[in-house]
């Protein structure tokens, strides 16, 4: 093609002038009558359109043509000029593509006969009666779906066509014992002469006959109807009309043709006209059997009067043979999952079903002859319940055990492998090697396969079923099914101390641990310990302001201690893994509330310091995540006690590095600290379960079909209701991370924290600054809506634009929109705040995702005279402004919302601006905690300002939706929501 072509040329139809409306397109019919030789003397015998005489006339040969019309310029009549099968053909004129490609095919289907005839035909028409292909009349039939009319292209004659047609034979006696042959022909309930009926190949006929009009003046009716015609019915029907037998000639024309007219038709006799009765009929299944349980068969029909004739050849007033039929169908129906056909290769399964239920019942049928060709197998279906026994046995391996599953049916062990590879491939039923068989349609076979497919997917194990030690509610749904289960010792203690409404046995405050815990801090430790003692990891997910550290600290106290009373108690420190802004806060913590623990902070790499992450006179190692990912080799040589990962919203994306280095860590318990394991997506809690629960959720590909599709989008199996399906997915996926997820929320354990209030203070734009906004969201909305139909590959472009319309909704100046000067109207609103709170005595932190705003804020207090502080990612003495503010007087704590959003304990601000909604709700509630936490004595105030009709009011409604999702995992709220998808920016930037 050349390089320069269009691809509008190509791809898009051709363009049309204003005068080039589509042509309607009409099947002309004619019935044509072809002078006889008499007539024409020596010239060539003209074809022409018959008329009423020539249907009188013997001589005259009659036939019927097609042609395509076209609609007559200002008439509602159709004719002939300009178009032809040709020009259809080349695709000339503006007529409609379906009716113009119904016309081609057409000429396809009725042409090629006559080339293969060896006939010429320069005219336009074609010629009905010569085409045999049975393709002919579904093509007639969509017609009317092309908007394709069958018209008379003659004036005088009438097309019908007709929606049932039969025919059958009528034998009366005639004189001096013949007999006579009349076909009856009937076309719609109506009886046709069978004189003015004529084939049209094998597959149809038509019928010319003298009518009347509404106008009551005669005309040519041609009617058009499909029926099957055999060799012998053609014949006859060729012959016009009736045809005698003489007396002497009966006898073979009983033997020879009879027969055979009665597979083609219905044959009936006049009174006085005895007629043989058919041969007998004789059915035969030909089975041949074949090594590896294969099977061919086939039926056939064995006539007195013929060959073997296949099943489909009917007989049909043949009593007899309608019987067999019968017959065939009732054994058939002693295998209800075979789809019958008259011959095939039947393998497995089939082929035992076959030969153990279908043979048997066919060798009982009289008329029906078996023929067996090789060894037959005999083949035995178990009909009993079947009776499950499941197993585990302790590895090598201390997080998995190995998963026996024991399967009896009529006292017949079944092999697990057979069985697991039949149940994961939904297969029906299960032949075994000594040729028995059973179905699988069984509850308790059903609930196996869905506990297996829960367990692992087919292929994942390599040395047989495994189950991970972290699947202890999977286990409880197995002993529920078994009829008998036994678990591994180990097992059995951990399942016992994991029960969902257990209470774990409660443990005496660590010694050297300095603080008097809560009620909820003291069960928190027992949980922490209960996952210490049986070697399981999990998640510490308490609000933010409940002294999650304090646990932490209690727990490494308590196992230190332990240490002294137990011979052979693991001899590896702990690490802790935290962001960089946090690691001195665990240093702090741990000299203010377990000073005897030997603390050491790596907090450079090892090539820079000279120090090996594991200090060797240290309890506690306490690194940053940079770092952690940085030395990955030496941190995954070490083995630890336990590892701690703090905020473990860092390590919630599985593909990143940071994850993969966690992932190296060895440790007999890794436990997770966030109140946040869910923000965006369920694939995020999957990320940190892998970390802290290896095995809890094998397949990261089967948990995004099994959770994050049904619970996230919507999408359910076919043959599922959306609501119960969701709600049942989300309750199984509440019930497996319940043991290992422990969270509470400041409302059920900290009642006695001061209330919070929280509003919304609605900011009118300027005038100047809403045209501006408004200008730029038609550019952009422009440009994403049309990048939406590939997100994955556009997420960029589209995250960079909704920034840009959230920058702008703040103020002009941070994109460089608009004419300078135009002030931010939330900054003089936030201004007044401050003077009046600064007034009363309040003190107040105030949040924004931009630095380049806090900027802003920043040049304007200042303008005011009012002190504050400052906190983004880029503080370098970050302890010490935070002291500042702790102990000084300024009313005013500037952070950005990366930087301030964990790790701060703030109370001493009773008040909190939100300058800019963010996407994710757990990332603003870790910013109110800083100052709404235990501590606290005054009542928290939070304000969060929203630019009206801006992406701001869109951003609150999409944060909605994700603390659904948060509260429907974690909390009491069983609401479903989905994740930010391409629907979600279209709303973002809807009117």
């Amino acid at each position: 093609m050349d390089a320069m072509t269009s691809w509008r040329s190509v791809l898009l139809p051709p363009e049309r002038s204003d005068g080039d409306a589509p042509e309607d397109l009409a099947l002309g019919v004619e019935l044509r009558a072809r002078e006889s030789a008499e007539s024409a003397h020596w010239g060539p015998r003209r074809v022409r359109c018959a008329v009423l005489a020539d249907l009188d006339d013997e001589r005259t040969e009659l036939s019927v043509g097609l042609r395509p019309l076209r609609r007559a310029e200002g008439a509602p009549r159709w004719v002939r000029g300009g178009v032809s099968w040709e020009s259809l053909r080349r695709g000339a004129g503006t007529f409609r593509g379906v009716q113009r490609a119904w016309f081609v095919e057409l000429y396809g289907i009725a042409h090629d006969v006559r080339l293969l005839a060896g006939l010429r035909d320069d005219s336009e028409w074609l010629t009905l009666d010569t085409v045999t292909s049975p393709l002919l009349w579904p093509h007639l039939a969509d017609a009317v779906g092309r908007g394709v009319p069958l018209v008379a292209a003659a004036r005088g004659q009438r097309i019908v066509q007709a929606l049932e047609t039969d025919v059958s034979v009528r034998i009366a006696a005639a004189h001096g014992g013949a007999v006579r042959l009349a076909p009856d022909v009937v076309m719609d309930g109506r009886a046709v002469e069978p004189a003015s009926a004529r084939p049209i190949g094998r597959s149809g006929l038509y019928a010319a006959e003298t009518a009347i009009d509404d106008r009551g003046r005669p005309e040519i009716r041609v009617t058009l109807g499909a029926v099957p015609l055999g060799d012998t019915l053609h014949a006859l029907m060729s012959a016009g009309g009736d045809l005698v037998v003489p007396g002497p000639d009966t006898a073979e024309f009983a033997r020879e043709v009879l027969p055979r007219l009665r597979r083609e038709t219905e044959v009936r006799g006049d009174p006085g006209v005895p007629l043989p009765e058919p041969a007998p009929t004789t059915l035969v299944l030909a089975a041949q059997f074949r090594p590896g349980d294969r099977l061919d068969y086939r039926l056939e029909w064995v006539r007195a009067d013929a060959e073997r004739e296949a099943w489909e050849v009917r007989r049909p007033d043949d009593a007899h043979e309608s019987a067999l039929r019968d017959a065939v169908a009732a054994a058939w129906a002693h295998a209800p999952d075979l789809m019958f056909a008259p011959a095939g290769t039947l393998v497995g399964v089939a082929a035992a079903e076959f030969a153990g239920d279908v043979l048997p019942a066919l060798e009982e049928t009289d008329g029906i002859r078996i023929e067996t060709r090789g060894p037959r197998r005999e083949y035995r279906e178990l009909r009993g319940d079947p009776r499950i026994r499941v197993t585990t046995v302790e590895t090598a391996d201390a997080d998995w055990f190995d998963l026996g599953v024991i399967v009896e049916i009529e006292g017949r062990a079944i092999p697990f492998a057979p069985l697991f590879a039949a149940l994961a491939l939904r297969q029906k039923k299960l032949l075994l090697v000594d040729g028995s068989y059973f179905s699988l349609a069984h509850r308790g076979l059903d609930r196996l396969r869905d506990l297996l497919d829960e367990a692992s997917e087919l292929g994942e194990w390599e040395t047989g079923p495994r189950i991970s030690r972290y699947q202890l509610p999977l286990w409880e749904e197995f002993e529920d099914l078994a009829d008998e289960a036994l678990p591994a010792r180990s097992w059995r203690a951990a399942a016992e101390a994991l029960r969902q409404d257990g209470t774990p046995l409660r443990i005496e405050t660590p010694p050297g641990l300095r603080a008097d815990l809560r009620p909820y801090q003291r069960e928190g430790l027992d949980r922490l310990a209960l996952w210490w003692r049986h070697r399981l990891g999990g998640i510490l997910a308490d609000d933010m302001g409940l002294g999650k550290t304090l646990q932490v600290l209690a727990l490494f106290a308590h196992v230190r201690a332990e240490r002294g009373e137990e011979a052979g108690a693991p001899a590896g420190p702990f690490l802790v893994v935290a962001p960089t802004s946090v690691l001195s806060t665990w240093r702090e913590e741990a000299a203010r509330f377990a000073p005897g623990l030997r603390v050491h902070v790596h907090e450079r790499t090892a090539a820079a310091s000279g120090t090996m992450p594991r200090a060797a006179d240290a309890d506690v190692v306490v690194t940053s995540y940079g770092l952690l990912r940085h030395d990955e080799a030496l941190f995954a040589a070490e083995r630890w006690a336990i590892v701690v990962l703090d905020e473990a919203q860092f390590v919630k994306n599985a593909a990143t590095r940071q994850h993969r280095a966690a992932k190296a860590l060895r440790a007999d318990m890794v436990l997770a600290v966030t109140g946040t394991p869910l923000e965006n997506s369920l694939t995020e809690l999957w990320a940190i379960l892998s970390l802290t629960c290896p095995g809890l959720f094998p397949s990261p590909r089967r948990f995004r079909e099994e959770y994050v599709k049904p619970i996230e989008r919507g999408k359910v199996p076919e043959n599922e209701e959306g609501a119960p399906y969701r709600e049942r997915r989300l309750a199984r996926l509440r019930s497996r991370i319940r043991p290992f997820l422990l969270r509470r929320t400041k409302e059920r354990v900290a009642p006695e924290l001061p209330p919070r209030q929280e509003q919304e203070l609605r900011v009118r734009l300027s005038p100047a600054h809403r045209a501006v906004y408004d200008t730029v969201l038609q550019r952009e909305r422009t440009k994403v809506l049309g990048l939406l139909e590939d997100l994955d590959r556009h997420r960029f472009i589209v995250f960079r634009s909704l920034t840009l319309l959230r920058m702008l909704a703040l103020a002009p100046a941070l994109v460089g929109a608009g004419a300078p000067g135009i002030r931010s109207t939330k900054l003089d609103l936030l201004r007044e705040h401050i003077h009046e709170l600064a007034a009363e005595g309040h003190r107040a932190l105030v949040f924004s995702q931009f630095t380049s705003y806090l900027d802003l804020v920043r040049a304007d207090l200042e303008a005011h005279g009012i002190a504050y502080e400052y906190l983004d990612g880029s503080t370098r003495q970050r302890g010490e402004v935070i002291d500042r503010f702790r102990s000084g007087d300024a009313p005013v704590f500037l952070i950005s919302l990366k930087a301030g959003g964990f790790g701060l304990t703030l109370t001493e601000a009773d008040y909190v601006f939100l300058l800019d909604p963010w996407w994710n709700p757990a990332a603003e509630a870790q910013a109110v905690d800083r100052t709404h936490r235990i501590g606290q004595t005054r009542p928290v105030n939070v304000y969060r300002l929203v630019a009206d009709g801006t992406i701001e009011e869109k951003v609150l409604a999409l944060q909605q939706r994700k603390a659904r999702l948060f509260h429907s995992v974690l909390g009491d709220d069983d609401a479903l929501a989905r994740s930010l998808t391409a629907e979600d920016i279209r709303d973002l930037l809807s009117d």
